[in-house]
């Protein structure tokens, strides 16, 4: 692999914001936000069960009737030029095969200056990779729990090298309607790469994520609880910038525990007015709070927020995402209801 892709590749991960589990497998795009609601709850919210499409990318025991056809387009203004965004639609075939759901997740990494091994500037190059997702959720008779399945197609472009690849995600929800509570778990990216970019066959960011959410009785408030990555636990790291000098110049650097690694997997998020015309949504998301703070210095890394206007059939959603002092990003959606 020569000096550009090379390049390439370290950009990426070096903007992936996703710390210690990142740089481990290729398509790392999949684990992106997939619309402005999730982002605002902190990035991996997968307890909604309702109208929204854009669920599904992410969960799809979550495809239910209420999505009927409804059509959602997103655009994420990224980090560094970076531009990615998705699409979903859902369709009530009938009501013996329940609701099917296709989805398409982009991401444009822009332009880049392409150099040879001598440092000698050469051609311009760019890079973009694309997922196709087709699902499918039933309940399972008798009982208050929804089982259901992606299946995706993703094709990837760097420089001169392409990849294509497959993935499915599976879902399991239990839905009590009776306390508006949903309690879900997810495993992701289960898949394989069918063509490397050179001869090495890379593995895929599978990922474990469970999550519950209730809207409270009599206060017009829905709590979102997430746990990401947790087919990893340890995903913590020490800190140089917290490690500790004696007089005697010895250093030792920052002791990570129990605590460390569970904080790491938490997400945490709120809807006010969840089933409102008028909404607003707040989240914070734990690991990238911790991972991209700045030392004694307040700089509101991890925070996100956003909100959602509906007007007739139109619903338009904007988040805006804190990482550091110097990234962030704003994040746009708008939802259709075709009927």
């Amino acid at each position: 692999m020569n000096q550009k892709v090379f390049f390439l590749l370290a950009s990426l991960i070096a903007t992936s914001v996703f710390g210690q589990v990142g740089g481990r497998s290729t398509y790392q795009f999949l684990n992106l936000s997939n619309s402005p609601r999730q982002a605002a709850l902190g990035g991996k919210t997968i307890t909604n069960y309702d109208y929204d499409p854009t669920q599904a990318l992410f969960n799809p025991a979550s495809i239910n009737p209420e999505m009927d056809n409804q059509l959602s387009l997103n655009y994420f203004n990224y980090i560094g030029d970076i531009n990615y965004g998705s699409v979903a639609y859902a369709y009530l075939w009938d009501r013996r095969t329940q609701v099917l759901h296709a989805g398409v997740t982009y991401i444009n990494y822009g332009k880049f200056d392409g150099y040879d091994e001598l440092g000698n500037p050469t051609n311009t190059f760019s890079g973009g990779e694309v997922a196709l997702s087709l699902g499918h959720a039933r309940n399972i008779a008798f009982t208050n729990f929804h089982v259901g399945a992606n299946i995706k197609l993703i094709s990837s472009t760097l420089e001169q090298y392409s990849s294509f690849g497959g993935a499915i995600d599976i879902g399991l929800m239990y839905v009590y309607e009776d306390w508006d509570l949903q309690i879900t778990g997810v495993a992701r990216n289960i898949g394989t790469q069918f063509s490397p970019y050179d001869t090495e066959y890379e593995p895929l960011p599978f990922e474990l994520i469970f999550g519950i959410s209730q809207t409270l009785e009599n206060i017009p408030i829905r709590w979102h609880f997430t746990l990401e990555n947790m087919q990893r636990w340890k995903i913590a790291f020490a800190n140089p910038n917290e490690a500790v000098t004696d007089l005697e110049g010895n250093s030792q650097e920052e002791k990570i525990n129990f605590i460390d690694h569970a904080f790491r997997h938490m997400i945490v998020g709120i809807e006010i007015f969840p089933e409102g015309g008028f909404n607003i949504r707040l989240g914070y998301n734990l690991r990238r709070g911790e991972e991209l703070r700045i030392i004694e210095k307040r700089a509101f890394a991890g925070l996100s927020a956003g909100f959602s206007l509906r007007l007739n059939k139109l619903r338009f959603s904007y988040s805006y995402v804190k990482y550091s002092t110097a990234a962030s990003t704003s994040n746009f959606g708008l939802n259709i209801n075709l009927q």
